[in-house]
């Protein structure tokens, strides 16, 4: 019984290390303890396309998946209803400076990629599929 309770009370403040470690760790990439935005996304607004329709490629939610840093995009959707395509870099496009995965806080912007002056929220049903796009205008 001794032994038993020994073990139990040298066993909890390990685990509870380990789990502070595990959650510093995931945390490491933001600076200080996550706020709450309760700002509503900033979009980058609706640039005409230059192509015609008919030889743009279709959005689709594969294309989503594959915005990454450095690729640029236009919003052929709303400022409520964001459809980024990627394009080539160039004026009047928004360059991606930072993914940010598994979050829909838009405010991470500010202090992830200060330069950034725009951001894109993509909110999935599954959390984990969730990103922020910090954008700058080109």
């Amino acid at each position: 019984m001794i032994i038993g309770l020994v073990v139990v009370l040298l066993l909890c403040p390990c685990l509870g290390l380990a789990g502070w470690a595990v959650y510093k760790a995931a945390d490491s990439d933001s600076s200080g303890a996550p706020t709450p935005s309760t700002s509503a996304p900033v979009v980058p607004p609706v640039v005409p396309s230059e192509a015609p329709e008919s030889s743009a490629p279709s959005p689709s939610e594969d294309d989503e998946d594959e915005f990454a840093k450095g690729d640029c995009v236009v919003n052929d959707g709303t400022e409520d209803d964001a459809k980024l395509r990627k394009v080539p870099c160039g004026p009047n496009t928004y360059e991606v400076l930072l993914r940010i995965p598994a979050t829909t806080d838009g405010e991470r912007c500010k202090t992830l990629a200060p330069q950034s002056r725009a951001n894109y929220v993509h909110d999935n049903s599954v959390d984990l599929f969730d990103y922020v796009l910090c954008l700058k205008k080109r």
